[in-house]
């Protein structure tokens, strides 16, 4: 399958699974979408960005999933993406909503230069920059959220990440039942939004401020 031949079914899959995730995307979004799924279908053989089989899974398991941050996303928010790799879940949000600021803060300097590409191409210079620095030895940026979807060891690295984000800030974590036991052996209570389509995957949304 060639490359346009793959970012066309992206597209039909994303206009046609969109509805089932609460989502509603512009025709501006959707052609930066498909832009972002080409140049990662270009990159992804080097440096193992994402794991995917199909136009389809990348749609619906990756990309949209992503989306699902929007509702959870005021006007104007700052946000920082700890380890982007190969930038889900912010990209897509930023894609979608040109109102967005964020940092993404991803320690290995081949992705970091893979997130510049894309966000050169598909959205506005000042919506986001790239920090190619591990989280951990930098000071955080003073952000309203901290996302992140693909930390390399996730659960071992959370505390370090819970003591990291600003007193102020939401943590909008994507993971499973791993994540979740991780945080209840921690005492947090946050919410579970459980992706459509899925029985095992879950945004988790949880308050900084008067957790730790």
């Amino acid at each position: 399958m060639n490359k346009a031949t793959s970012a066309t079914e992206f597209k039909a899959c994303l206009k046609a699974e969109m509805p089932a995730y609460g989502i509603t995307l512009s025709k501006e979004a959707l052609e930066g979408l498909a832009r972002y799924f080409e140049l990662l279908s270009v990159w992804n053989p080097r440096l193992h960005l994402v794991s995917f089989r199909s136009p389809e899974e990348f749609a619906t398991r990756h990309a949209l999933e992503s989306l699902l941050l929007l509702k959870h996303l005021p006007q104007g928010a700052f946000i920082a993406d700890v380890g982007s790799g190969g930038g889900l879940p912010i990209i897509p949000c930023l894609i979608a909503r040109s109102d967005l600021r964020a940092v993404l803060v991803e320690a290995a300097k081949k992705k970091a230069l893979f997130l510049r590409e894309v966000l050169r191409e598909t959205v506005a210079k000042e919506q986001a920059q790239v920090m190619a620095e591990r989280f951990e030895n930098v000071a955080p940026p003073n952000v309203d959220f901290i996302t992140c979807r693909a930390l390399e060891k996730f659960e071992s690295m959370l505390p370090t990440l819970l003591k990291w984000a600003p007193a102020q800030s939401t943590m909008l974590l994507f993971g499973g039942e791993g994540l979740s036991s991780a945080l209840d052996a921690l005492g947090f209570e946050p919410a579970r939004i459980l992706a459509p389509n899925s029985t095992r995957r879950f945004l988790f949304i949880l308050k900084r401020a008067g957790q730790l």
